[in-house]
């Protein structure tokens, strides 16, 4: 592995394990403070809108003001919001802590240091391994996701518990001031435009991950913790052990991936395997009993995340190499800004209506995309599916 690539999947690990251990950290507060459903939906939202708007700067500046630069800026971000939330009482307040330290009640790292990580990793692999590299960037993120969801059983005091997620987010800023030049874009080149294929393709794929985010945004893991405590009763430690479980399911499916794109590809991985899991969702919502929840809802992360490094690998390899921050920064603010609108309506849904209902809605969105996608772009394939005596499809 190269020394740059090492730098940045060790950061994405640091910053996953802040993640995982802020998605239950989140949940776990506001249920303490009981801050109703509603209310607490609109804080997460808070959270994934800050990372969105940190995202939009990164997308439109990095490149100018040079990528890692830009890391080491949102780790310190990071770090003062988790510092400032626990001293926030009304929802406004809990609000602003968490935009300002892009808190992400997801469970999953998809802030705006992965538009930038993202974009330079393709620049330390050749293509026939630019999906390898990603399913081990993801696997690492996994792992430090089922890290994170552990430390959250530690049931530490507000003040202690979000003092040591700052502590986690800031960790990766070193690790960024050492990378070197190479992770930057090309300097000789315009920045910030696409050519006209890659916008088609872009766009039309920003729409489709807008979608499933959208649905992705009504099952952040903040919310599914209130979800499984109002309806299970479940407590912190068996809550911990359970997301600790999905992510260890979540990273063994990215090394399963990377094997079966090999063998049918890219965009057959993202569907096939995205629509079982989103089947097992819905079953999820009506189950008896908390083991029996559990049981499926770690088949469901078994499959669930097997669609992201292979996502990840197609878009930079659709558009050439000096199109990666812009082409990652769009369809990740799109991502953001659907994750960002969904756990408000996800909370309105388990407050008027059902505590299920966002399960089966994010469940009915997600076939939609999976559908969608498949439709789109079967017949699109990145340069090491194409036919060697044919120019790759673009």
């Amino acid at each position: 592995m190269s020394t740059d690539r090492l730098y940045i999947s060790t950061a994405a690990l640091l910053r996953a394990i802040a993640t995982g251990y802020c998605g239950l950290l989140l949940g776990l507060h506001l249920t303490r403070m009981g801050t109703p459903p509603q209310q607490a939906g609109l804080v997460v939202a808070s959270g994934l809108l800050g990372a969105a708007v940190a995202g939009l700067g990164a997308t439109l500046a990095a490149d100018r003001l040079g990528r890692r630069r830009c890391l080491v800026a949102l780790a310190v971000c990071g770090a003062a919001g988790a510092m400032l939330f626990p001293l926030g009482t009304a929802p406004s307040a809990l609000a602003a802590a968490a935009g300002l330290g892009m808190l992400n009640g997801m469970g999953r790292d998809r802030g705006a240091a992965l538009i930038l990580e993202q974009a330079a990793l393709p620049a330390t692999i050749s293509d026939a391994g630019r999906t390898r590299a990603f399913a081990v960037y993801n696997v690492l993120q996994d792992a430090g996701h089922a890290l994170g969801s552990l430390l959250a059983g530690l049931a530490l005091g507000p003040a202690a518990g979000f003092g040591l997620l700052a502590l986690v987010l800031l960790a990766p800023a070193p690790l960024y001031v050492r990378l070197s030049a190479a992770v930057e874009a090309p300097a000789t080149v315009p920045r910030r435009r696409l050519s006209p294929a890659s916008r088609r393709i872009v766009w039309h794929l920003a729409a489709l991950f807008g979608l499933d985010s959208l649905a992705g945004g009504l099952l952040t893991t903040a919310l599914l913790t209130v979800f499984l405590q109002e309806r299970f009763g479940a407590g912190p430690q068996a809550l911990a052990a359970l997301f600790f479980g999905a992510r260890a399911a979540n990273a063994a499916s990215h090394v399963a991936a990377a094997w079966l794109a090999r063998r049918i590809g890219l965009v057959n991985t993202m569907v096939f395997t995205h629509v079982p899991s989103s089947l097992l969702l819905v079953t999820v919502a009506f189950a008896p009993s908390f083991p029996v929840a559990a049981a499926l809802f770690l088949l469901r992360e078994g499959l669930v995340e097997m669609d992201v490094p292979t996502r990840q690998s197609y878009v930079m390899a659709l558009v050439r190499p000096e199109e990666r921050t812009l082409a990652s920064g769009l369809t990740h603010l799109v991502r953001l800004g659907a994750w960002a609108v969904g756990p408000a309506f996800a909370g309105l849904f388990m407050q008027r209506l059902s505590l299920w209902m966002p399960l089966v809605a994010g469940a009915a969105m997600k076939l939609a995309y999976d559908a969608a996608l498949y439709v789109s772009f079967r017949g699109i394939v990145p340069p090491e599916e194409a036919p060697k005596d044919t120019e790759p499809s673009a």
